[in-house]
This record gives C-alpha cells, structure tokens and sequence, in this order.
C-alpha cells in the first residue's frame, strides 16, 4: 500500500474541557457509564476540575441540553450518557429516535463534537452488560470516540 498522509486524533486530554450529560433514568446503569467516561478522560490526561457533569431526566431532554451547552462555546465536547431499555410499549422507539436525531443535529449544527453513550437495548440485561460487565463500557467508548474526534478536528484547516 503507497504511504499516504494521515491525520489521527492523539489521545491526549490535557487541557480539553470536557461537558457530561447523563439521564436520571436507569440511574444505577448511567452511573457506571459516567464512572467510566471519568476514568477514561482523567486516564488520559484531562484536569477534574475541567470535567462538568449535567444531570438531566432523561434521554428525550439530551437535546436541548446538549444544544444549550454546544452554543455556549465554553466546552471543547460533551458527552451523552444515558440508557432507554425497550419496553412493552413504542415510547422506547421515540424516545431512542429523538434522541438520537437530536444530538447528532446539533454537532452537525454547531461544530462540537459529542460522544454517544446512549444505551438503547431491549433487555435490562444487555444494558448491565453494557455499562461495564460482558461488552465493555460504553461509556469508555463513547468519551474515547469524542477524545479523538476533537484531536482529528483540531487537525481539519
């Protein structure tokens, strides 16, 4: 394969200042992927005290939360933590959705990242598994994803 130029993100997070959104809702599941974002970012090298964590209701309220702190211009990203697990009704797939749609807007919208760590699974199982057990912590993945994707844009002229 020909050498071609590549940009990467370094994973570095001195000096970034960094938002956490996390629902209420399946608190003891959101809880566990907050303590692993925190981990992953101050592993990495970003200050405590540049670290601020918004506790919002639920999933549905991601957006305007997020949309309101991304306008602010005061944090380098932020990052979604959440869980909505399915239930007997369609309000899982709205809620997800919206959610989802939402988010995504307004990093397109405003140039700030955001890291999804949104949960959405059909069991109360596979959201444990999720938050730290069998599939890892997707709140590691998400804060992760959000490090190198502000190292990448820093690099984009």
């Amino acid at each position: 394969m020909p050498h071609i130029k590549t940009i990467e993100g370094i994973l570095d997070a001195k000096g970034l200042k960094i938002a956490l959104v996390a629902s209420r809702f399946n608190d003891f599941i959101v809880d566990k992927l907050v303590g692993g974002a925190v981990d992953y970012l101050v592993r990495h090298g970003i200050s405590q005290e540049d670290l601020t964590l918004y506790k919002i209701p639920g999933a549905f309220e991601f957006p305007v939360i997020v949309k309101k702190l991304a306008m602010k211009k005061q944090y380098h990203g932020i990052v979604c933590l959440g869980a909505v697990i399915r239930g007997a009704t369609p309000h899982f797939d709205f809620v997800a959705s919206e959610a989802t749609k939402g988010i995504a807007q307004t990093s397109l919208e405003t140039g700030i990242p955001v890291g999804f760590g949104l949960l959405t699974t059909d069991t109360l199982e596979q959201a444990i598994e999720r938050a730290g057990s069998k599939a890892g912590n997707k709140g590691v993945e998400a804060a992760a994803a959000l490090l190198e994707t502000i190292r990448v844009l820093e690099q984009v002229d």
